[in-house]
């Protein structure tokens, strides 16, 4: 074969084609949806320090002076949302904020684990059975530490704010799991927990009646104690076999609030918003939920992503910012060096931001369905209600209204082809 034979073939080869570019993300009108009635819970989620609370916070007083009468519910126990409404402390009950000016209201509370449970015992349960139970070591332990009863509390909370139908939007600031899904699965692992096999067991005497009852669960107990006893000592188990006895008459209750609050989630009015930040596990995260969300059928309004670093022109590009530095240091002069660090500045800037908008367009090519709102990072912590407005005022403002014109769904303006 001739060289001219073996060339040819590749002359005839069709170009290469350009990269397809990443699909650009729809933009989500927050907005719209806070100041909508007929949105009545807004559930904020994520992975771990994203900044859930803050934008949670950051809503809520943006609904209130749009005219709705909120509450927002943190699972955050640190003081920084106390600290940013003003106030000196966040408990299980909801406070008011005094916010001047604002056509609604805004509450703001912290929820309480243990003091949430204390007060599902309480409602659900005679005074003499709830003082067994609040009194039993066990459920103490429980109520305090036990895996899951955080983010079932949060729940049960929730379903309690809206049952009392004294606020016309709520606003949950998930628990910091280290799973997001941890809060999706609480009410279902709760009655798994309630329906397992140990629980069935403990519950036998009370659950079945009569003398031959009585002896098959005597024997089960005998059997059972025999096991258990060695691993978990004979004290505690006498303390869960009394908790659980005590407990019984409440199994019920907690397995239909379990499943009322679930179905909440399902409902027209409620929407999930997944909070992320331009860093790969977070994104990694966040889309996972994305997902779980639709696998469940659970209304999603999009992603925020938080704490960007839009620079301030994207007209010079990183490349031509550091050559300009070094021409400029060269040249000399009166304001070199300011003139030649503030390009170099410039250029570690759009590196930056490409790096996240590189992240942002992998999220989108993988959800393109997906709504997404970015938030620039503020040069310090919001510690104040000033602070919390203007993350409000990156959340709702229009899509495009930004010092440089670049959308708010992006980083960086989309390049086309």
């Amino acid at each position: 074969m001739s060289a001219e034979e073996v060339a040819e073939p590749r002359a005839t080869r069709a170009p290469a084609r350009p990269a397809r570019p990443a699909p650009l993300a729809a933009p989500m009108d927050l907005a719209a949806l806070i100041a909508d009635p007929d949105t009545r819970i807004l559930v904020c989620c994520g992975s771990g320090g994203v900044g859930k609370t803050t934008t949670s916070a950051a809503l809520a007083l943006a609904a209130a002076e749009a005219g709705r009468t909120v509450v927002v519910l943190t699972i955050d126990p640190a003081r920084r949302l106390a600290q940013s409404l003003g106030l000196v402390e966040l408990d299980n009950e909801p406070r008011q904020v005094d916010v001047p000016g604002a056509k609604g209201e805004l509450h703001a509370m912290m929820l309480d684990m243990k003091r949430t449970f204390d007060d599902v015992v309480v409602a659900h349960s005679t005074p003499e059975r709830a003082e067994a139970i609040l009194a039993n070591p066990f459920y103490q332990s429980l109520s305090s530490s036990f895996s899951g009863t955080q983010e079932y509390m949060a729940m049960e909370k929730l379903g309690q704010l809206r049952a009392s139908e004294q606020w016309d939007l709520i606003i949950v600031d998930t628990p910091p799991s280290r799973s997001a899904l941890d809060f999706l699965d609480a009410p279902n692992r709760m009655s798994r927990f309630l329906d397992g096999p140990m629980i069935r067991l403990l519950t036998a005497p009370a659950r079945v009646g009569g003398r031959a009852g009585l002896r098959f669960a005597s024997a089960g107990f005998m059997f059972f104690t025999k096991i258990i006893s060695k691993i978990l000592g004979g004290q505690l188990l006498r303390d869960i076999s009394a908790f659980v006895a005590a407990l019984d008459t409440m199994f019920g209750g907690f397995r239909e609030r379990a499943t009322a609050t679930y179905e909440l989630l399902h409902r027209p009015g409620t929407w999930f918003v997944v909070v992320a930040t331009p860093e790969p596990d977070a994104l990694r995260e966040a889309s996972y939920f994305v997902e779980r969300l639709s696998s469940e059928g659970m209304p999603l309004a999009g992603l925020v992503l938080n704490r960007t670093h839009p620079p301030a022109t994207s007209a010079l590009s990183a490349t031509r910012a550091e050559g300009a530095a070094e021409e400029v240091t060269e040249a000399g002069g009166a304001g070199a060096e300011l003139a030649a660090a503030a390009l170099r500045v410039h250029a570690e800037r759009m590196v930056q931001a490409a790096r996240e908008q590189h992240l942002a367009d992998r999220f989108t090519s993988a959800h393109p369905e997906v709504c997404v709102r970015t938030v620039p990072a503020t040069s310090g912590d919001v510690h104040d209600l000033e602070g919390l407005r203007a993350m409000g005022a990156e959340l709702t403002g229009p899509d495009a209204d930004t010092p440089t014109g670049t959308p708010r769904t992006r980083v960086l303006p989309a390049r086309r082809p």
